[in-house]
């Protein structure tokens, strides 16, 4: 049994069983991962794949009991790469981030910036997806970190970690009848079509919780994942926009009146999430800090240590979550 043939194994199961596609993303040949793949099969005695003629159809019983432990190792050898490239060269590396667009656009600029200024030899990569995508890529190691509001609580292999609370803001032209002043409701936004984001993206389920508990049914006419498309359609007159308040930018969005919407929502907290068992190289850390200034080494060795999410959540309930 060869490492390589537990890679290609693993790499195939990511790849939809793809062999073609495992192999363009290996840079190596089609025939090879095949042969490897066979060779590993005949070893063990067993199956890792079901066929139809050529092609992978689906992964055995025992393929997924070794795919998982497959993916156990594989995770050990990667970190033992870090170890030593911690030791030979701690300011050279890379590091893989994944998350949406909201956090991207607006939430990380800053400490990307920070971070590429202290550490210019280490190569970032950014991601974005679905929420439901970017845990998913965490917990099987294809990036470092996720961060991400919605989705992460379903992942158990992943540590989460709260880093900030945030709340929503109302977006409309400055000719509507909300920017002429008054006290903002559940009852009058309810009386507008809105535009907001996508269910499953940036706090969605916290909007439609409120609206479900105060018996509205509000007609939400536009979804989008993005905040600068629902501005642009809030501009075309389309609907009442609902984003969250770091989205809306003093300097580009002077056409729109911001109204904070606190008040009626409860506040989301976005999380940062890595897969359990991942040694964290210094740099690693100090993304982390600079992103989240309250996880500490202290905490962060402490949160390392739980067994599970309730112990994490409990150990941040004495921790002052700051709000953005």
């Amino acid at each position: 049994m060869k490492l390589q043939q537990l890679r290609y194994i693993w790499e195939v199961s990511k790849h939809d069983l793809n062999v073609s596609a495992t192999a363009q993303s290996l840079y190596t040949s089609q025939p090879g991962i095949s042969k490897q793949i066979r060779l590993l099969e005949d070893e063990l005695g067993v199956e890792v794949f079901a066929r139809s003629g050529k092609h992978l159809t689906r992964v055995t019983p025992a393929g997924k009991a070794i795919l998982e432990i497959s993916g156990e190792i594989l995770q050990k050898v990667d970190s033992i790469r870090q170890i030593a490239q911690e030791f030979s060269n701690e300011r050279k590396g890379s590091l893989s981030v994944a998350t949406t667009h909201t956090q991207a656009r607006y939430a990380l600029p800053p400490v990307i910036n920070e971070f590429i200024k202290m550490y210019p030899e280490v190569a970032l990569h950014m991601h974005q997806g679905t929420p439901t995508q970017i845990s998913e890529m965490a917990a099987d190691g294809t990036v470092d970190f996720a961060i991400a509001t919605e989705a992460m609580g379903s992942y158990s292999d992943l540590i989460m970690m709260p880093c900030y609370s945030w709340n929503r803001s109302v977006v409309v032209p400055k000719d509507h009848p909300l920017a002429q002043g008054g006290e903002l409701t559940l009852e009058k936004l309810a009386s507008y079509p809105i535009v907001t984001y996508t269910f499953g993206f940036t706090g969605r389920g916290k909007l439609d919780e409120a609206f479900k508990e105060q018996g509205l049914d509000p007609k939400v006419v536009f979804t989008a994942v993005d905040s600068d498309v629902i501005k642009t359609y809030v501009r075309l007159g389309l609907g009442v926009g609902i984003i969250a308040s770091m989205a809306v930018d003093q300097q580009l969005d002077q056409d729109l009146v911001a109204i904070d919407a606190s008040h009626l929502f409860e506040p989301s907290i976005t999380r940062i999430g890595f897969r359990r068992g991942t040694f964290l190289r210094g740099y690693m850390f100090d993304f982390i800090q600079k992103f989240a200034p309250h996880i500490t080494h202290d905490v962060l060795e402490k949160v390392q240590a739980c067994s599970g999410r309730a112990e994490v959540d409990e150990l941040f309930q004495d921790i002052q979550i700051p709000s953005m």
